[in-house]
């Protein structure tokens, strides 16, 4: 502190021989009197045991105006402007630090530092004292009160320093020694950052030079490193600053005082990692994302290098399985993280089976269930790592020296290992690294078996939502349709949204789109039941208005139904939405009503796009309104775009901004269902939507003319033979003269019995599709029956060879009317 060169050196303050002063007297010279050599240039004094002056320095006699001829053999007394205040006797062993007040030549008066401690005086004449001052005003501070300082300072708990205003060391204590491993000699006249250029020293010396500018003091300072004493472990000190200043506000430097923060560091540090693998690992319930997550937050601040493996059936939503002896430490590299980009540490890639050695740590860690430790990893320690020699030419090249192995269990069941290497970071791992570890993997070993337990009920629902939706959405020949089904949140989730694709009677087909309520298995289930009761309904060619009707009556019944027990499927049903459109592509008219429902796109051959303007309908379960159904024109080559509300209405927009957006996609053109579907998806569907989202697209074609035979008939039972004839010709135009002799029954028994028990008009029609349709319409709202004949009944088995015949039959209803049909296989289909 009190002097920046020769620190620890001693001097002479005499010489050794007797020589003339300036005013022809002598100073006494005693060879054995040396000072350290901080002290040179101040004025000395030598005494002997009564207090005479036996020596007076050129030095003295400059501070203080007296030469040696007039002060060698008077009392040093003499000099005191106050003789009370000086020393009784020789100094103690311990010496003697003040200040005192000494009367100059001039008889100024000047404070003097003064230290006095004792010498043996030459030949053995007896004991002696040396006393040593200086001018406070011409010196620092620190310079006049080290020795004061020395004593109360340098056994401290505490390490202090002195820096100068250059921010260089004058004074410094044991303790700040033995923190950082420095002698003192070696930072005298060294700034922090060449003292312990390891140790963050550029933020602490920010900090002390903008206290040395400012004056404000700062409290618990934080900086952490390594230090000279330990290069290989990491370090944290917590430090005070405060300046300096004299009695007339000069600023002389700064004081700073530092404690060993390294425990206080280490216990903030392994709260902050357990805190942060609390809020990464598990945000998702994919298990090799979470698995991800917990290497990427062991890297960098545990280790340098982070394996994570599990066993296959964990992979894949399953409980692991016993092992087999073999295959006990064989496991499925599920994620990895390095300092390196690519991880050039390992020795297997994502998704690549990787197998250990028996002795290893993770062989070890498998077969005992517990964590195992290999501070210093090498082969004379390692025994294991010359029997993995992919693994021990790793070792070599990175110079990975220190492993740790974690097993990942979870309900007393090891999932799989994570290992933790360091190369890097020279410092090996102890105790207290495996113990955060195990916490560490011990938080990531419970969000990886929710994601196994996730994946396992997400692969049964999935598969239960899949056998739900539509195998096959062809339609007909007339009708090109793509869908597309994107569940909340991820591509491969489970939603209640559905569609489906039923052909009809006389060439129509069916399509419908529905949204179910909420998400997750009961969604899904409750989707299946809906769709079930669509077909059924369908089935009854009840128009899509009456059709809703019966479905609203059919959910409410399942609402109270599901009244007494669980109310999650009540949930799902009340408040679904469903769009019903029958197509017919002879006349090219679609009639369509909806529940609730968004309404349809229609994008003509010509481009143009617009929303279909019909009457909204309550959702599904109210049962207060009715529906209501509207008929469009379809012309030949027009697209049908049904959608649920998750498409184009969401948090970020409007169900109309949305609309808007689609049809601008939709207007670009094309005519291809599944390029269409490509685009829509691309622009309106999010990585994650927030919401489950069906898309259908059709292209309708018209059936040709040609392929459509209408016969109109008259009530008399004398046309039934000439309708055969005229269509024995039609089948023989089309080429289908092997279906003649049971169309001509078929149509023999539909006339007859619409002439005998029917009104007018009639009319027969016949369409040549994948099938032979067979349509007879007639005035009557009475539907026939099929009965089983006796054998004395002389009629009763017309409609039972029609059936026999057919590869389905039914009866249509019209507003003014019925229609009975029948469909036949052709040869050729």
């Amino acid at each position: 502190m009190f002097g920046t060169e020769g620190r620890g050196m001693e001097s002479r303050v005499f010489g050794q021989s007797r020589r003339s002063a300036p005013d022809g007297g002598v100073h006494l010279v005693p060879p054995e009197a040396t000072v350290p050599s901080e002290f040179e240039g101040a004025a000395a004094v030598a005494l002997d045991a009564d207090g005479t002056i036996t020596g007076w320095s050129v030095e003295a006699e400059r501070l203080l105006g007296y030469s040696a001829g007039e002060m060698v053999g008077r009392s040093v007394t003499a000099l005191l402007a106050d003789s009370a205040a000086a020393p009784v006797g020789l100094p103690t062993p311990e010496n003697w630090t003040g200040v005192v007040t000494v009367c100059r030549a001039d008889d100024e008066q000047v404070q003097l530092g003064v230290r006095l401690w004792t010498v043996q005086r030459p030949g053995g004449t007896g004991p002696g004292a040396i006393a040593v001052g200086y001018d406070l005003s011409e010196v620092p501070w620190w310079e006049a009160n080290r020795p004061l300082l020395e004593r109360l300072l340098a056994r401290s708990p505490i390490g202090m320093g002195v820096l100068d205003t250059e921010l260089r060391y004058v004074w410094a204590n044991d303790e700040l020694e033995r923190l950082g491993g420095v002698p003192l000699a070696e930072r005298l006249g060294r700034t922090p950052h060449e003292v312990q250029p390891m140790l963050d020293p550029d933020s602490a010396e920010a900090v002390m030079r903008r206290v040395l500018e400012t004056g404000e003091p700062v409290l618990d300072f934080e900086f952490a490193g390594r230090v000279r004493k330990a290069p290989h472990q990491h370090h944290a000190a917590a430090a005070s600053v405060f300046r300096i200043q004299d009695a007339a506000d000069r600023v002389l430097g700064i004081c700073f005082m530092v404690i060993d923060a390294t425990d206080r560091w280490r216990s903030r540090e392994r709260l902050a990692l357990l805190s942060e693998a609390g809020e990464r690992v598990g945000n998702t319930l994919d298990i090799l994302h979470t698995a991800q997550e917990l290497a990427d937050v062991a890297v960098p601040r545990l280790a340098d290098f982070v394996t994570v493996d599990l066993f296959e059936p964990v992979i894949q939503g399953q409980e692991p399985t016993a092992q087999s002896p073999r295959r006990a430490r064989t496991l499925r590299r599920a994620a990895q993280q390095s300092v390196r980009p690519g991880v050039p540490e390992s020795v297997a890639r994502i998704g690549q089976e990787t197998s250990y050695a028996p002795g290893s740590p993770v062989g070890r860690c498998l077969e005992d269930g517990k964590a195992h430790l290999e501070a210093t990893l090498a082969p004379a320690d390692s025994p294991w790592i010359p029997d993995d020699p992919e693994r021990a030419a790793k070792v070599a090249e990175f110079g990975l020296h220190s492993y740790m192995s974690v097993p990942i269990r979870a309900r007393q069941t090891t999932l799989g290992v994570v290992g933790f290497l360091r190369w890097q970071r020279s410092d090996p791992f102890e105790e207290e690294d495996l113990e955060l570890a195990k916490e560490v993997v011990a938080r990531g070993a419970l969000c990886i078996d929710n994601a196994r337990r996730y994946t396992r009920e997400h692969t049964g629902a999935l598969a239960l939502q899949r056998s739900l939706l539509p195998r096959e959405t062809s339609g007909s020949a007339e009708l090109d349709v793509a869908t597309r089904y994107l569940p909340a949140g991820s591509k491969e989730g489970v939603g209640g949204d559905w569609f489906d694709v039923i052909p009809l009677s006389g060439a129509r087909i069916g399509l419908v789109v529905g949204d179910v309520v909420g998400h997750g298995v009961n969604a899904a289930a409750t989707m299946g039941r809906l769709r079930t009761a669509v077909r059924a309904l369908a089935d009854m060619d009840l128009p899509p208005d009456e059709l809703l009707a019966h479905l609203d009556d059919l959910v409410t019944r399942f609402i109270d139904e599901d009244s007494s027990g669980d109310r999650s499927a009540s949930n799902a049903l009340l408040g679904s939405s469903c769009l019903v459109m029958n197509l017919d592509p002879v006349a090219q008219r679609c009639t369509m009503a909806r529940a609730g429902h968004p309404p349809p796109a229609l994008v003509g051959p010509d481009g143009t796009v617009r929303f279909m303007e019909m009457p909204a309908g309550p959702p599904l379960g109210l049962g207060y309104l009715p529906f209501e159904t509207t008929e469009i024109d379809v012309p030949h080559g027009s697209l049908l775009v049904l959608y649920t509300d998750g498409l184009v209405a969401g948090p970020e927009q409007d169900m109309e901004a949305g609309q808007h957006k689609l049809s601008g996609i939709l207007g670009r053109g094309g005519d291809d269902p599944e390029a269409v579907c490509d685009d829509v998806v691309a622009e309106l569907v999010p990585a994650k939507p927030r919401d489950d989202i069906a898309l259908m697209v059709a292209r309708a074609r018209a059936v040709p003319q040609d392929r459509v035979a209408v016969i109109e008939l008259d009530s008399d039972p004398a046309v039934v033979a000439s309708t055969r004839a005229e269509v024995d010709r039609q089948l023989a135009d089309w080429g289908l003269d092997d279906l003649a002799f049971s169309t001509e029954l078929i149509v023999s028994e539909l006339v007859t019995n619409a002439i005998r028990y029917a009104t007018g008009p009639l009319r027969l029609r016949l369409i040549r599709q994948s099938v032979l349709i067979c349509e007879v319409v007639d005035g009557s709202s009475t539907s026939p029956h099929l009965r089983h004949a006796r054998t004395t009944d002389e009629g009763g088995r017309g409609l039972f060879l029609v059936a026999q015949l057919s590869k389905r039959w039914g009866t249509r209803y019209l507003p003014t009317g019925k229609i009975i049909w029948s469909e036949q296989e052709l040869a050729a289909a």
